[in-house]
């Protein structure tokens, strides 16, 4: 079944004629009132892990939901859109809300969140101002308009907007159904209240954050503590989170649990309150440490801002720096201590290499930083070692 209104915001605006034209002699624009088309939503749809909560909603009373598109609609970074996949480039593979890779085939029918994403090493993308056709710009399903892409990378998959998810409330935006609000918060806890809290950086993408923090999980709860996980910012995708369930954390928690499909060109503010929000909902009664990723490198526009505000440094007790050579490791491990905060070892991709391993041990011996193998920490001696609370 399919429905045509004007939109009702524009309709209220302008007297219009019977030949569907505005009243000039009123002074009133011209310009056709846009329209909206409410059609109901297909039976076969492949949800993406970052619109699960979303899917489970639906899943619980389809009949609730439908879709709307039309001109005079503008998506919204975290807006749920169902889209026909026209061509499969790059993304051959979707992540479902279980985080299965699932196949994607021409025609398929997808569920997914609009998200600007910063990735390095394939797309820079914005959420577009129309529901034209657009891409999707990552597995865990975002949809946006590439702008830049590194050049090993092939054409970003294809797909094509049958229109935003609404209910009776209007467009729905994954913050409507996460299981976590991300409140304004202006100061984070004293030490003293919570649990120490470990961040994991690198140079980039790829530097091997995700395995240096899913080791130190594994050695630190090997050692007979209760360690809990999260990340603050990047892309959504299931697979961290999974790998740090894996490793041992006894709860895992990201900025999709509180609605956002990706961080990046979030408002600082906001990135600041996700930081404490997270580590407060992670931090149980049993809790004896938190660890958390913060994405990309530290010169990524809201990691580099993130570094350097207090409130940061106040819910961060030290940092583990994860790195794909020496000198990288040299530089940010400089960075981060310019920036005023503690770097208790480097690791990641570098220590693969006994030759890269001991290059950054030598440079980084003024640092009093030492060079830990990444998957060394899954000892419990070498990771309770880091902790400034034995």
């Amino acid at each position: 079944m399919t429905t045509v209104f004007p939109n009702a915001s524009t309709a209220n605006q302008n007297s219009q004629t019977t030949d569907g034209a505005t009243n000039r002699s009123a002074g009133i624009s011209t310009a056709p009132i846009p329209i909206i088309v409410r059609t109901e939503l297909p039976k076969r749809i492949q949800a993406a892990y970052t619109t699960r909560f979303v899917d489970e909603a639906i899943r619980r009373d389809p009949e609730e939901f439908h879709l709307l598109s039309g001109p005079g609609l503008h998506p919204r970074s975290g807006d749920v859109v169902v889209a026909r996949v026209t061509n499969v480039g790059n993304h051959k593979r979707i992540e479902t809300p279980t985080s299965r890779k699932a196949i994607l085939f021409e025609g398929a029918l997808v569920m997914v969140a609009y998200g600007n994403r910063y990735a390095a090493d394939q797309f820079l993308a914005y959420v577009p101002d129309s529901l034209a056709t657009t891409s999707l710009v990552a597995a865990g399903g975002l949809a946006g308009e590439v702008v830049a892409a590194h050049t090993r990378v092939s054409e970003p998959t294809e797909i094509e907007p049958l229109g935003l998810l609404a209910n009776h409330s209007g467009v729905v935006n994954l913050n409507d159904f996460a299981p976590f609000e991300n409140l304004p918060v202006t100061e984070s806890r004293e030490r003293r209240e919570r649990p120490e809290v470990i961040g994991v950086l690198g140079t980039s993408m790829n530097s091997g954050k995700s395995t240096v923090m899913a080791n130190l999980i594994n050695g630190l709860a090997k050692s007979g503590r209760t360690v809990t996980a999260g990340k603050i910012t990047g892309t959504g995708a299931g697979n961290d989170p999974m790998i740090y369930h894996d490793a041992g954390a006894a709860k895992v928690l990201d900025f999709t649990d509180f609605g956002y499909p990706t961080t990046f060109q979030l408002d600082m503010q906001e990135i600041l309150a996700l930081t404490i929000n997270l580590v407060e909902h992670l931090t149980e009664p049993d809790t004896d440490v938190v660890v958390v990723e913060i994405a990309d490198g530290i010169f990524q526009d809201e990691t580099a801002k993130l570094l350097r505000d207090p409130i940061f440094h106040n819910t961060i007790d030290q940092v583990l720096f994860a790195a794909t050579d020496a000198l990288g490791a040299r530089a940010g491990v400089h960075e981060l201590c310019d920036v005023g905060l503690k770097v208790a070892a480097a690791s990641g991709v570098l220590t693969s290499s006994p030759l890269a391993t001991r290059e950054a041990n030598d440079v980084l011996a003024k640092f009093e930083t030492p060079v830990l193998g990444t998957f060394d920490l899954s000892l419990p001696e070498v990771a309770e070692s880091l902790l400034l609370r034995k």
